[in-house]
């Protein structure tokens, strides 16, 4: 029985959990939506939620913490300069996360985890197509 257990192991040893956490919290991060598993993006929006917290934060102490959970100086200078500024006004809960669909091969339940602001980038040639229409019409 597992009384009192309230972390999820995910059937790893804590070195590779953490090392799993570490790649999953940066690639939320970098990339602002990712699909994985429903159970890892629950075990993860706490973690990212922190980082933003910390971002908002912005003094070189939030930094240093920063850099010591995620190694990647490209994925915080976007969390202090890009992400965090536009949740100065939240209090949390800046992560969603989206179920979506059953992986074929073994049936885990998968799910978006995304910013709630998230909007998906526009292609370069939708860009350029709206722009024209923009000027054919004036």
């Amino acid at each position: 029985m597992r009384h009192k257990i309230d972390a999820r192991h995910f059937n790893r040893p804590t070195n590779q959990r953490k090392a799993l956490f570490r790649s999953l919290i940066t690639a939320v991060l970098e990339y602002e939506r990712i699909e994985t598993t429903l159970i890892k993006a629950k075990a993860v929006k706490g973690l990212v939620e922190k980082m933003v917290t910390l971002g908002k934060r912005g003094d070189l102490h939030a930094k240093r913490v920063a850099l010591a959970n995620i190694p990647n100086r490209k994925v915080i200078a976007k969390l202090f300069a890009e992400i965090a500024p536009r949740f100065t006004e939240r209090n949390g809960g800046y992560l969603r996360i989206v179920r979506t669909r059953r992986r074929l091969k073994d049936q885990a339940e998968m799910a978006v985890l995304e910013f709630i602001d998230y909007t998906p980038p526009v292609p370069a040639d939708k860009a350029g197509k709206k722009d024209k229409e923009k000027k054919d019409k004036s």
